[in-house]
């Protein structure tokens, strides 16, 4: 006999899609995700390189940006146009394809926030 989680344990219909296992609604319907829009951080912006599942491609992260989601597009979009290269925003990080830790975290001490420089 399986272990049955509290909360149900349903994360994808055929109907809807995937399914919020809090609330047991489609994820663009979800009502616990849009409560907690802007995330709570330390006021550090944490900016990083990565490769790992990435075909040995370099890619810069910035995370820890408190802001909306369409703030963090806006501001995505502007890192993106800065550097000359594409990205997206994942679940509030900011990724720009390529090495550019350098230029993202001088555009962000330019528009006022504290950023750190992360890993190696």
């Amino acid at each position: 006999m399986k272990n049955r989680s509290p909360s149900g344990g349903l994360v994808y219909s055929t109907d809807a899609g995937r399914m919020c296992p809090a609330c047991r609604r489609p994820v663009a319907q979800c009502a616990c995700r849009k409560a907690s829009a802007a995330p709570a951080g330390d006021g550090i912006v944490r900016v990083s390189r990565e490769t790992k599942g990435r075909g040995g491609k370099a890619v810069t992260l910035a995370r820890g940006i408190a802001l909306d989601e369409a703030a963090l597009a806006a501001l995505g979009k502007e890192l993106k146009a800065a550097c000359g290269s594409g990205g997206t925003v994942k679940d509030g990080v900011v990724e720009v394809q390529g090495d550019h830790a350098d230029k993202v975290v001088a555009l962000l001490q330019k528009r006022g926030w504290r950023v750190l420089r992360a890993g190696g």
